[in-house]
């Protein structure tokens, strides 16, 4: 099976925000990947709900929302609004997990739960039987292009097994520094999702490269 690839739109042109995600479309994309920081989770801001709504005019690909934010629960509804497929907010925010988890699907989308990279994995599994994706991040989340930090492939590896254990199907995500190198360490520790941005905005052939992160075993 092949892995998806999830192009994170933060390394984007955004005054060319539709012929973007056109040609990302035609390069094969499966999912966009919106990192939404609200300058105080991180130490960073980006954008929010009416550019999601904008790029969801412009294709039928899967939005893939990333809340880096203290109170993710209070905007869910704003971000389904908006076009969100699936959610993926972090486990050390300040909102009941739970019950930000069962917001999300009461909506009728998909909810991810996401860590940081110095939070264990056992944080984790108390929600496993109602999550559709986990994303481990391979940096500290808030800025794009950081370099990708290589112990994260040993909770890839031991979410793998706890999810293998579960019998449940459960998406594992990796989003930080991916490029064609990471991107096989992620995939061969247990990944099927690929978050990639500057990596792919850099590259010489976007369909290529999209076509080589989605062929890796």
């Amino acid at each position: 099976m092949r892995n998806k690839v999830s192009v994170s739109i933060l390394s984007a042109d955004m005054t060319r925000l539709a012929e973007v995600i056109r040609g990302l479309e035609n390069a094969g994309a499966d999912m966009l990947h919106f990192d939404v920081m609200d300058g105080v989770f991180v130490d960073n801001i980006s954008f929010g709900a009416p550019l999601l709504d904008a790029a969801n005019k412009c294709t039928d690909m899967i939005m893939d929302v990333h809340l880096m934010i203290v109170n993710p629960y209070k905007y869910i509804e704003q971000f389904v609004n908006a076009g969100a497929d699936i959610i993926t907010f972090h486990i050390e925010s300040e909102s009941s997990t739970r019950e930000t988890i069962d917001k999300i699907h009461s909506m009728g989308i998909k909810a991810g739960l996401s860590i940081r990279p110095n939070t264990p994995i056992d944080m984790l599994v108390p929600y496993l039987d109602t999550l559709d994706m986990v994303l481990i991040m391979s940096v500290e989340p808030g800025f794009g292009g950081q370099e990708f930090i290589e112990d994260s492939l040993q909770k890839v590896r031991e979410l793998k097994q706890i999810i293998k254990n579960s019998g449940r199907q459960i998406d594992i995500q990796i989003d930080g520094g991916i490029n064609a190198s990471t991107a096989k360490l992620a995939v061969e520790a247990g990944v099927n999702v690929l978050v990639s941005g500057s990596y792919l905005f850099n590259s010489d052939n976007m369909w290529n490269a999209i076509t080589e992160l989605k062929n890796i075993k």
